[in-house]
């Protein structure tokens, strides 16, 4: 899921919403983990979460929020 993540997530502004990155990540998902996405949307906001705890990514406080490398 990690490595999913980082594929779609832009490196600049203004960056992938919430709604966004649960669906582009499916398509980066090995089909027997995820079969038709299921329950990879709580994977990825784990992963946001994280990922931005450790400063990978950033959030950025706009309506809605959107996600960008650092």
């Amino acid at each position: 899921m990690k490595s999913a993540f980082l594929k779609i997530l832009p490196t600049s502004k203004p960056g992938v919403t919430q709604k966004e990155i649960q669906e582009k990540v499916v398509a980066h998902l090995p089909e027997s983990l995820f079969p038709e996405g299921a329950k990879s949307g709580w994977c990825a906001k784990t992963v946001q979460l994280d990922l931005e705890a450790k400063g990978i990514n950033i959030r950025e406080q706009s309506k809605p929020l959107r996600w960008y490398k650092k």
